[in-house]
C-alpha cells in the first residue's frame, strides 16, 4: 500500500487517532500536513515523522474558523505541491444529556465535527478535480451508527458525517475521487482516558475481540482507504471497533 509521490493533509493530527494517522501515512510514503490548533504537540508529531525518515509539515488550524481553513488549505498547496489525500479528523465533545445541553455546546461540536468537514472538502475539489485522483476520508464514529446516551451532539455529527460522505462520493466518483469514512469504536485516546472504570469495563465485555482498539487500528484502515487498493471502493463506511457493532 504505498503512497510515494502523494501528499496528505490530517486534520486534528496532534495528538492520539490524528497523529497516529499522519504517522502511518508518512511511513507509507506520503508527505503529510498535520494540521491542528496546537502548535507545540504538531511539532512533536512532525519531528517523530521526519526522524524515521519520513516527510512531514506543520499548520496550525482551528477548524471552527472558516478563514483560517481557506488560508491553510492555500498554504499546503503553495508549499507541498498539491493535496492529494485529505482526512478529516478533528473532532470534539461536549457531552450533556438533550434536555440540560447548552445551544453552544450544540453548535461548538456541529462546527467542528461535521461543517468542518465541509468546508474543508470543498478547499480540495478543485484541485482534485483537475488532477483527476483524490481521496476524502472522514473519521466519524461508531455513536453515529448507534448513538449514545449524553451525546446527542456528538452522535449528530458524526452520523451527518455519514451522510455527508455518501453525498461526495456521489458527486466525485466519476472524476476517480473516492471519499469514505472510518467509524471507530472504542478507541484508547485521551478523549477516552476520561470514561470510568466501570463503562470501560462494560464496554470491553461486549467487544468480540476482547479488547480496547488503539489509535494505530484506525489508521491502518484509513492508509488502505487512501491507497490505490482501494480504488474501487467510495462511499463505505468501514467500521474499526472489534465487533462492538455489527451491520
Amino acid at each position: 500500500m504505498t503512497l510515494e509521490g502523494r501528499v496528505a493533509l490530517i486534520t486534528g493530527a496532534s495528538q492520539g487517532i490524528g497523529q497516529a494517522i499522519a504517522i502511518r501515512l508518512a511511513a507509507a510514503g506520503a508527505s503529510v500536513a498535520l494540521a491542528a490548533r496546537n502548535q507545540d504537540k504538531l511539532n512533536e508529531g512532525v519531528q517523530q515523522i521526519t526522524s524515521a525518515g519520513g516527510k512531514a509539515s506543520a499548520f496550525q488550524l482551528d477548524v471552527a474558523d472558516e478563514e483560517q481553513i481557506k488560508s491553510v488549505f492555500k498554504a499546503v498547496i503553495a508549499q507541498l505541491g498539491k493535496i492529494d489525500i485529505l482526512v478529516n479528523n478533528a473532532g470534539i465533545t461536549r457531552d450533556q444529556l438533550v434536555m440540560r445541553m447548552k445551544r453552544a455546546d450544540w453548535d461548538a461540536v456541529l462546527g467542528t465535527n461535521l461543517t468542518s468537514a465541509y468546508l474543508c472538502t470543498q478547499q480540495v475539489i478543485s484541485p482534485m478535480l483537475k488532477q483527476r485522483w483524490g481521496r476524502i476520508i472522514n473519521v466519524t464514529s461508531i455513536f453515529g451508527q448507534i448513538g449514545q446516551a449524553g451525546q446527542a451532539n456528538y452522535a449528530s455529527s458524526k452520523a451527518g458525517l455519514i451522510g455527508l460522505t455518501k453525498a461526495i462520493a456521489r458527486e466525485l466518483g466519476s472524476r476517480n475521487i473516492t471519499c469514505n469514512a472510518v467509524a471507530p469504536g472504542f478507541i484508547e485516546t485521551n478523549m477516552t482516558a476520561v470514561l470510568g472504570d466501570d463503562f470501560k469495563q462494560n464496554a470491553l465485555k461486549n467487544i468480540p475481540l476482547g479488547r480496547i482498539g488503539t489509535p494505530d487500528d484506525v489508521a491502518g484502515a484509513v492508509a488502505f482507504l487512501a491507497s490505490d487498493d482501494a480504488s474501487y471502493i467510495t462511499g463505505h463506511v468501514l467500521d474499526v471497533n472489534g465487533g462492538l457493532h455489527m451491520g
